[in-house]
């Protein structure tokens, strides 16, 4: 694999070989856990301690099964799908321990591994090693936060819709967790943003419902006329000082520019209080990972052109690549694949599909025909009855 890879925080690691035959394994699930059960306990403090993924926070998910290490210092939340382990990021543990519990993880699991939204630390260990391929998946746009204020700053189109929201009478605050969890108009916009979907809720890495869980996260709420219109959802990237803003909710009726105002003043809020990184999270099938994408399989490629071209119906790819585009990243980083098999194989691809989808992804497909149909359907009607 070609070293335009590595990117920032990735580093070289001695790999561990040979197995611990006293090796401890336990799975359980977040499903219906509370949060002071002693495993959420523990998976809350590891992600705290040593959180380095973007997406490290979002193992706490429901429906995401853990396993702790034998020595109880490291967790790996993955989901089961059509017979592989589809790993959330990568292990969370110190970066010294890493090569230990990817081998103590790996010779436990009853199934082949793929480890999703990967970044460098996972590269740098298993680059070169011939039982591991990875194929880049999309890209994912990061800054620092003071970057982040100087670009917007000077972006004038920016600022224009900083001034639209606001002369519609638009506010951001900073919203508690208990109050965040507690009001129904959040809900509220949740669901009416969800509803402009083209594609059931997706769940693993992106599950929507974060209102549920605000101990950790950050909320910012834009309202209009003492109201609120929308939201943004920062969660934590502990060991990077930094922050994922997994969700910006915009309801119905919201002025143009809310969402912009939103994260302009989530981000500024955050690099007043020292931290360093702030990532708007994966574009699926980007193209700003090129040249990395020209090392995926051809098979994997042509299909990656064949689904941003005819399922825009279901998924805005390029429209939501440009939104995050405009506010002026720092950097593109390529969000990975990485599979213990010599070769990237569909199976593994339908088995990531899957585990977003919560089941099989062509009923997810259909199941997004069928709101299509309702929408069109209703829209035809209401053009008729006028």
């Amino acid at each position: 694999m070609p070293k335009d890879f590595r990117r920032a925080g990735s580093c070289r690691l001695v790999c561990g070989h040979g197995r611990n035959s006293r090796t401890w394994t336990e799975k359980v699930t977040a499903v219906g856990r509370s949060r002071t059960d002693p495993e959420f306990v523990l998976a809350r403090e590891l992600v705290l301690h040593h959180g380095w993924n973007t997406t490290c926070y979002q193992l706490l998910n429901p429906g995401i099964e853990w396993w702790f290490s034998a020595r109880r210092d490291a967790l790996v939340g993955y989901v089961a799908c059509q017979g592989r382990r589809i790993v959330g990021g990568a292990p969370v543990c110190e970066l010294g321990r890493l090569a230990e519990v990817v081998e103590e993880f790996e010779s436990s699991a009853s199934a082949p591994v793929c480890y999703f939204g990967a970044e460098g630390r996972m590269l740098a260990l298993t680059e070169g090693r011939q039982e591991y391929s990875t194929v880049v998946l999309g890209a994912q746009p990061s800054w620092d936060p003071t970057h982040w204020i100087q670009a917007q700053a000077a972006d004038a189109s920016i600022r224009a819709q900083f001034s639209r929201a606001r002369n519609k009478g638009v506010s951001v605050n900073e919203w508690g967790a208990d109050r965040a969890e507690a009001n129904p108009e959040l809900h509220q916009r949740l669901q009416e943003w969800l509803g402009t979907k083209g594609l059931p809720a997706m769940h693993f890495l992106v599950e929507p419902e974060t209102l549920e869980n605000m101990r950790d996260r950050r909320v910012f709420v834009a309202e209009a006329r003492g109201r609120p219109i929308g939201f943004v959802v920062l969660s934590p990237v502990p060991v990077r000082n930094g922050w994922l803003t997994e969700q910006f909710v915009r309801g119905r009726g919201a002025p143009n520019g809310t969402v912009e105002l939103m994260l302009d003043t989530a981000i500024r809020a955050v690099a007043e209080q020292g931290s360093r990184y702030v990532t708007m999270g994966i574009v699926p099938l980007s193209k700003r990972a090129s040249p990395e994408l020209e090392h995926n399989p051809v098979w994997l490629r042509v299909l990656a052109a064949w689904v941003r071209a005819h399922g825009r119906r279901f998924y805005n790819f390029d429209g939501l690549d440009w939104f995050k585009s405009k506010f002026h990243p720092d950097d593109w980083e390529p969000i990975l694949a990485i599979s213990r098999e010599p070769r990237f194989s569909f199976r593994t691809l339908y088995a990531i599909a899957a585990a977003f989808s919560d089941g099989p992804p062509i009923l997810a497909v259909l199941r997004g025909l069928g709101r299509a149909a309702g929408q069109e359907a209703r829209w035809i009607g209401a053009k008729l009855s006028k």
